[in-house]
């Protein structure tokens, strides 16, 4: 590609800029937490009719895609988990096809309070967009069909397939760009526009969601000293996780890929659940934690190391683990 060519495309995607920017803050006021994308993908849908592309418009079905490589256990209700993905169809075939992909999931706003404007009422300052999802990832969504549309400003058009999809339940488990591949979209190449500080990402890390469920022995507080306490019995093993994520990110056990990352792996107990009445020593409780894994690492085998670091920090005689109590952990 020449350079005048080149300085003709950035120049029709900065003329479209405002345009991107209207579009995004129109699809960030969608709602679209896990289970309620369905008003944004027909937003999605539309805009891609519009402009011309054939547009494929679907409920994923748990059954078509748990037999594949890389399907992952549902969490929650999949009834109208909807997939949209817009074709354009190459009149030569002489180039290379391409996948665009992109989610429109988003995560849970959390307290309301602490947010300056409502999360779904997007807004601009000092030339940053605020809003739940808009940078992830709506921004690539709207940076991938504008993109095309600049191509198609100035007159040229992809020379092979081109397919951009806008797909649900990339926040739990990526089964909905995995529902793509069972659809049949394949290409020579895919660009996924995430916030990654505009720079290329050649690997990307996995995602272990597990939850560890604590039983012990309830007792009035009065006779506390006889029963266990599974919420204090969880310090111990959070105390635990903790040791081994470090382990994990010791130089001698990363991935060539991000040996320039400080801390690439990253353990989050995400939430934290137990007990019944103030006066009881709690009988129950569970917690959430999402641990990274870099790519290529073999999940049964994380799974062991994660198994076995818990059961290692409840068989010792710690303070915080009064008397008995069963672990039991579960995976997402």
């Amino acid at each position: 590609m020449s350079d005048n060519t080149k300085t003709e495309i950035m120049k029709a995607v900065d003329s479209k800029f405002d345009d991107q920017v209207s579009f995004l803050s129109e699809l960030s006021n969608f709602p679209s937490t896990r289970g309620n994308e369905q008003g944004a993908q027909d937003f999605m849908a539309a805009n891609l009719s519009a402009r011309g592309y054939e547009v494929d418009r679907w409920e994923i079905e748990v059954d078509d895609i748990s037999h594949l490589p890389g399907f992952s256990p549902v969490i929650g209700n999949y009834d109208d988990a909807i997939n949209v993905v817009g074709t354009h169809k190459s009149e030569t075939k002489k180039g290379k096809s391409l996948i665009l992909n992109g989610h429109i999931d988003v995560v849970p706003v959390g307290p309301l309070d602490m947010w300056h404007k409502p999360p779904f009422e997007s807004y601009c300052d000092d030339g940053w967009m605020y809003g739940r999802g808009t940078g992830d990832m709506k921004a690539g969504l709207a940076a991938n069909l504008f993109a095309l549309d600049a191509l198609k400003s100035i007159g040229y058009k992809p020379a092979a397939d081109v397919h951009f999809q806008s797909v649900v339940e990339e926040e739990c488990t990526g089964n909905g760009a995995l529902a793509c591949l069972q659809r049949g979209y394949r290409a020579d190449a895919a660009i996924i526009p995430e916030p990654f500080d505009e720079k290329l990402v050649k690997a990307q890390l996995g995602v272990i969601w597990f939850q560890v469920q604590l039983k012990g022995i309830p007792v009035h507080v009065l006779e506390a000293g006889s029963g266990s306490n599974a919420i204090e019995a969880a310090i111990p093993l959070i105390a635990a996780l903790r040791v081994m994520e470090e382990q994990w990110n010791l130089p001698s056990c990363k991935h060539p890929q991000y040996g320039h990352v400080d801390h690439p792996l990253n353990l989050n107990v995400g939430k934290i659940q137990g007990g019944d009445w103030p006066s009881s020593v709690p009988s129950w409780c569970c917690f959430d934690v999402r641990m990274a894994i870099y790519p290529g690492q073999d999940i049964n085998t994380a799974k062991q190391a994660i198994e076995a670091c818990l059961n290692d920090a409840a068989s010792k005689d710690n303070l915080c683990v009064i008397k008995a109590f069963e672990t039991k952990v579960a995976y997402s």
